[in-house]
């Protein structure tokens, strides 16, 4: 494989402890922030090289659409576009519940809305719908009004980690970077203009966690 540049080692790196600290891919922004570089358009320009060398496989009309290549150590193969059809289950601000399928049922959603989606993102698709972003909350994460969210089914996540959530007393779901703290749940919005919800950790369910954002461009 190609010999990477300096700058190109960097971001390579730091995508790696990003994903694994976080469980999903960094932004652009992020990279950017996190390696001290110019530009986002910089940026770019080098992930589009990690790219073709082999090293990242990148879906550009996918926010967070990066991950990391098995190739690495062999000569690069084509990306698969292959697809996995997930459904879509509703939509989540601080509203309704969205109807989760029960373990036994995932594998029947005739009745749903089926969003086909790169499996690169999905894996085999197992536990994992899409929700329909509603409101400004979360546009600090660069997840804005309309967008999807891709999420795998989960009963906990780590703290800072994106999640749906239900809050049990009033039977609401919200999708906020999540806090526990003993007794207290935290759930912290990303968007500077609004305040962190606290709820008694009893009265907070993690339903599944985000892995990854899908916006439509037209």
């Amino acid at each position: 494989m190609k010999k990477l540049s300096e700058k190109q080692g960097l971001i390579l790196s730091f995508i790696e402890e990003f994903i694994d600290e976080h469980d999903y891919p960094p932004s652009i922004r992020d990279i950017q922030t996190g390696c001290d570089i110019s530009s986002t358009s910089v940026v770019s320009y080098n992930l589009d090289r990690l790219k073709e060398n082999g090293y990242l496989n990148r879906h550009s009309e996918v926010s967070r659409g990066l991950s990391l290549s098995n190739q690495r150590d062999n000569t690069p193969e084509p990306l698969s576009m292959d697809t996995v059809a997930v459904p879509l289950l509703g939509t989540i601000a601080a509203g309704s519940p969205f109807p989760m399928p029960e373990n036994d049922t995932w594998s029947d959603l005739s009745g749903s809305e089926l969003i086909d989606l790169p499996q690169a993102i999905t894996g085999t698709g197992d536990g994992v719908y899409a929700l329909k972003v509603r409101g400004e909350s979360m546009i600090d994460a660069l997840i804005s009004d309309g967008d999807l969210v891709i999420m795998e089914q989960a009963s906990s996540v780590r703290n800072g980690q994106m999640a749906a959530v239900r809050i049990k007393s009033d039977n609401t779901t919200t999708l906020k970077h999540y806090y526990s703290e003993g007794p207290r749940t935290r759930l912290e919005p990303a968007n500077s203009q609004m305040q962190a919800m606290t709820f008694q950790s009893q009265d907070v369910e993690v339903l599944s966690r985000v892995v990854a954002v899908w916006r439509y461009m037209g």
